[in-house]
């Protein structure tokens, strides 16, 4: 079956256009006259690919990249070989950061979950030999087990949709990016045991952002708004972003070559999250006004 890259080219090319202008523009201030020739494939075609493969049922971007070149000539007459398009790969890594930030984070609504995935670049009895990430991932341990890698810090709303992420070697602790993720957010934060910690709380709470968790077995219990209650249960919708990040949208694999291409795959990835048409969600049910109940919807 063809795919059907017209919307996705179309509104990454109106974006390149203003990162086009963006740059003609801090040549001219800067007063420095640079070597600047467009290449024959152009960015918002590399980007439109990557963010493609992402979504496609495709496990390899060599067989994609195959699937394109054979079907769809038409679309895109000025395709390279592989090899010269992987090479090509770290020119689209800024602009697909720039794009997710820019277009693919959603808006908040008052209520945010928040949570950590473990981003494996190689199984653990290969650990000692990797060098492609040498110096740069790191050993961690989730309920999971160990891993050695990298840490994929997310903040979802209730429809599903990102608000923040971040990207950490394995060994850093959840709670240690939380306040830097959460600047601007205002409501209610749901998150597991490990982001407990008062330190926390009241400096969040200082700013209008209120931290819920459950409470482990040696502390003293507390009382909670029902509504608090029933989103806390609910918090496991995040680990449904995660998976759908993880298996449709393959933002983890060990086949990677290099950490450029690593972030250029990761962040394609998001993007193709953010487009997708249907997300994890919570329905609120206000038939009842006396009832307060919450709903996954898948």
């Amino acid at each position: 079956m063809l795919m059907d890259f017209t919307e996705l080219f179309v509104e990454i090319d109106d974006f390149g256009k203003d990162i086009d202008s963006f740059y003609a523009q801090k040549q001219i201030e800067d007063g420095k006259r640079k070597r600047n020739r467009p290449g024959k494939l152009h960015l918002s075609e590399i980007m439109t690919l990557l963010i493609a493969f992402q979504t496609s049922g495709y496990r390899t971007f060599k067989d994609f990249y195959g699937y394109v070149l054979t079907h769809h000539r038409q679309d895109f007459p000025d395709l390279v070989s592989y090899d010269r398009f992987v090479s090509l790969i770290p020119r689209a890594v800024a602009p697909l950061m720039v794009y997710l930030q820019v277009k693919g984070l959603d808006e908040s609504t008052g209520i945010a979950f928040i949570d950590s995935t473990a981003l494996k670049v190689c199984h653990n009895k290969r650990i000692n030999r990797n060098r492609v990430f040498d110096g740069i991932a790191k050993m961690g341990k989730t309920t999971m087990g160990w891993f050695f890698g990298f840490k994929l810090h997310l903040i979802i709303n209730d429809r599903g949709g990102l608000l923040n992420c971040r990207l950490t070697p394995g060994n850093v602790a959840d709670r240690c990016v939380v306040e830097k993720m959460t600047g601007g957010l205002l409501g209610t934060l749901f998150g597991d045991k490990g982001y407990i910690c008062q330190k926390l709380f009241e400096s969040l709470l200082a700013r209008g952002l209120k931290l819920v968790t459950h409470i482990r077995s040696n502390m003293k219990g507390r009382l909670m708004v029902l509504e608090e209650k029933i989103l806390l249960r609910k918090r496991s919708m995040i680990a449904t972003v995660n998976d759908t990040l993880k298996n449709v949208c393959q933002i983890e694999h060990s086949r990677h070559r290099s950490p450029i291409n690593f972030l250029a795959h990761l962040f394609a990835g998001l993007i193709a999250y953010t487009r997708l048409p249907k997300k994890p969600s919570l329905k609120r049910d206000y038939a009842d006004p006396s009832q307060d109940t919450f709903c996954l919807m898948a």
